[in-house]
């Protein structure tokens, strides 16, 4: 449900006469905010559209910022969706509001309430009718801002030469060249990574948020910013001493901490919902639920891997680029087979690599000199024996692997035809077609997935040993 505007989109002022007339009246942006949530709140609506898994969590603590006027740090590992959920905030704005229409302005102007020189003698010298007012969308009252690199006049401000050499004198408001956050008077601004922002800047920025002023080169400038700051950082950076200057973390009203989703399934909704991937078409995709489990378990294992770093975490990101990989592989394979729907198998997964290599990075200690290939294909087979055993456990799988004690070799591949999987089959079919009913298909594509995934998982479960040579795999008894 939209927001409703304090007046009607049609009849909209363009003066601050008529601004007045129709009884607008100024409002901070911490309280627009807080105003618009309440009524959000009030009338059921979502609050934050797109959100999976903090429903319990995250978002309970982002609610009571909001409702204590708080500027907020958003405190956790890569891919939590921390950037996502400062832009959301946006979302609690009202949809325009009014400001003085005039490019001579530093900033976007509260018609009513003024705050740089310019702004305050341009009401005081014309007459109300004359003032024009513009709208300015709540799409454009956001800004954000990485760290790294990131100088004291990009997001403060900096005296300008040319308006020196123009005569301005270099104590005043007009000699100043403001940054982002000025310019977002009115609005948010967002600061990813704080703990890699420069010292000084980060002095420049407890000013704002005490004082809510800006000093530049020693000139202190009364300008009454009203801007809502909100900041991003992973802990073990933050945490770290010497990283951000503790009267900088002293000003901060609310810390929020994310997660990675607690539970697999979430994690899954998540993969599915940010991969952007259209299943159907020419070429349709039916992914086995159980790929899909693959896939996020992956990510799962990866983050409790001795061998990746854990303070910097793996990113939802990681899932989403495999989900997509994965996809892609097995659309190849119908492609060129010419076979629908394409059904992604386990062989599919020897692609990861190029959609995983660079994501991960490795705890030096505990990988032993492994490469990041290596590591993954660890982490893979892991996960892999995870989502096997709990089939097992459901569908009694385990008694397949004593097909292979009587010499039985099966050989598959991401290139090989459907209908390939059913003759190698052929020799042991009552066993195969009690180990299918998990994912019941009369589909060659999805029964060839079925098989892959149980050779697979009996290889990792030490039942099965296993050759490669030239894409193609053979799964034989260990023994």
């Amino acid at each position: 449900m939209e927001i409703p505007l304090p007046m009607s989109i049609a009849t909209k002022p363009d003066n601050l006469r008529d601004l007045l007339e129709q009884g607008w009246k100024s409002k901070t942006v911490k309280d627009e905010v807080r105003d618009n949530f309440i009524r959000k709140l009030s009338a059921g609506d979502e609050l934050f559209p797109g959100i999976v898994g903090y429903d319990d969590t995250v978002i309970p603590e982002i609610n009571l910022a909001i409702l204590s006027g708080h500027d907020m740090l958003f405190l956790g590992e890569k891919g939590q969706a921390k950037s996502r959920l400062m832009r959301r905030l946006a979302l609690f704005l009202d949809e325009e509001i009014p400001y003085i229409d005039d490019p001579t302005l530093p900033v976007h102007e509260d018609p009513l309430l003024p705050i740089s020189s310019a702004g305050k003698r341009l009401v005081a010298s014309r007459p109300a009718e004359d003032i024009p007012i513009a709208w300015w969308h709540r799409d454009h009252r956001y800004a954000e801002r990485l760290a790294p690199g990131t100088k004291f006049a990009d997001i403060i401000g900096e005296i300008d030469p040319a308006k020196l050499a123009g005569g301005v004198s270099m104590s005043t408001e007009e000699a100043l060249h403001f940054g982002l956050i000025p310019r977002m008077h009115r609005g948010l601004f967002a600061m990813n990574e704080i703990p890699e922002l420069d010292e000084l800047v980060q002095v420049g920025l407890f000013n704002i948020l005490e004082e809510r002023d800006v000093q530049i080169r020693g000139f202190p400038i009364k300008f009454d910013i009203d801007v809502i700051i909100l900041f991003s950082a992973n802990p073990s950076t933050y945490n770290r001493s010497g990283k951000v200057i503790p009267q900088l973390k002293d000003r901060i009203g609310s810390i929020i901490h994310t997660h990675y989703p607690r539970e697999r399934s979430l994690g899954i909704e998540i993969m599915e919902q940010e991969s952007g991937i259209d299943l159907a078409g020419d070429f349709p995709v039916a992914v086995p639920y159980f790929m899909r489990e693959i896939i996020e378990q992956v990510s799962i294992s990866a983050r409790k891997s001795k061998f990746v770093d854990h303070s910097s975490g793996v990113s939802a990101r990681f899932s989403i680029a495999n989900y997509r990989t994965m996809i892609s592989s097995a659309r190849q394979r119908a492609i060129r087979l010419g076979e629908k729907p394409a059904v992604p198998r386990v062989s599919d997964l020897a692609h990861l690599y190029s959609s995983s290599l660079g994501k991960l990075e490795l705890d030096m200690m505990g990988s032993h000199q492994m490469s990041e290939r290596q590591v993954l294909q660890s982490i893979i087979a892991d996960a892999i024996r995870v989502v096997f055993d709990e089939y097992v456990d459901k569908h009694g799988l385990d008694s397949i692997s004593q097909i292979f004690g009587r010499g039985v070799k099966i050989e598959v591949g991401d290139m090989l035809p459907s209908e390939a999987y059913a003759d190698r089959l052929k020799r042991v079919p009552p066993a195969w077609e009690k180990a299918l009913e998990f994912n019941a298909s009369a589909s060659p594509a999805m029964r060839a997935s079925c098989v892959e995934f149980i050779l697979a998982g009996l290889y990792a479960t030490d039942r099965l040993s296993r050759s490669e040579r030239h894409g193609r795999i053979t799964y034989e008894s260990s023994e």
